[in-house]
């Protein structure tokens, strides 16, 4: 799945939390996703300014699914999983045994073993809500240049990993 895939697929709610984060954390990127949303909109971006950020994040989330806009929503992604989930990333690498400095490696091995693989995505699903281990494990794939054959394979095939269909367990 790609990023606009990716947020199009979440519930509103975690949409709206991305955004959220966002806005709390980096007003720079929240700044440009609002410009991004506007200028696709052909709005001025103050009109998006002046809503409450309530009524704002369904416009901006409904936006934001546009694959024209792919490259806020993958850096949207990014910093939510880097800044709010890091825990969540450190512990696939690790119980993978990659060696990483909070959910961040230099170098991702070319593939991993199926076993330690399943492994690691039980141990997430059993640790974090499925929806957000499953956005993680979707983006995670699209953006491991690596592009392990088996986790593909697995998003595809195990219910519990797509997107539109998890529950917010």
């Amino acid at each position: 799945m790609l990023s606009h895939e990716i947020f199009g697929a979440m519930t509103p709610a975690l949409a709206a939390e991305v955004l959220e984060f966002a806005y709390q954390t980096e007003k720079k990127l929240y700044r440009a996703a609002l410009e991004a949303v506007a200028s696709q909109r052909k709005l001025r971006p103050v009109f998006l300014e002046r809503l409450a950020r309530t009524d704002r994040a369904p416009l901006m989330i409904g936006a934001l699914r546009r694959p024209e806009l792919s490259l806020i929503t993958d850096n949207l992604i990014r910093h939510w999983l880097l800044g709010n989930h890091s825990a969540m990333l450190s512990d696939f690498l690790t119980n993978l045994g990659i060696t990483n400095n909070q959910g961040a490696v230099d170098q991702l091995p070319d593939s991993v073993g199926e076993a330690p693989l399943r492994s690691a995505i039980d141990s997430l699903l059993a640790k974090y809500p499925t929806e957000v281990a499953a956005v993680y494990l979707n983006a995670f794939n699209q953006f491991n240049e690596a592009g392990w054959e088996n986790l593909n394979a697995l998003l595809k095939s195990d219910p519990r990993l797509r997107l539109g269909s998890v529950s917010s367990a």
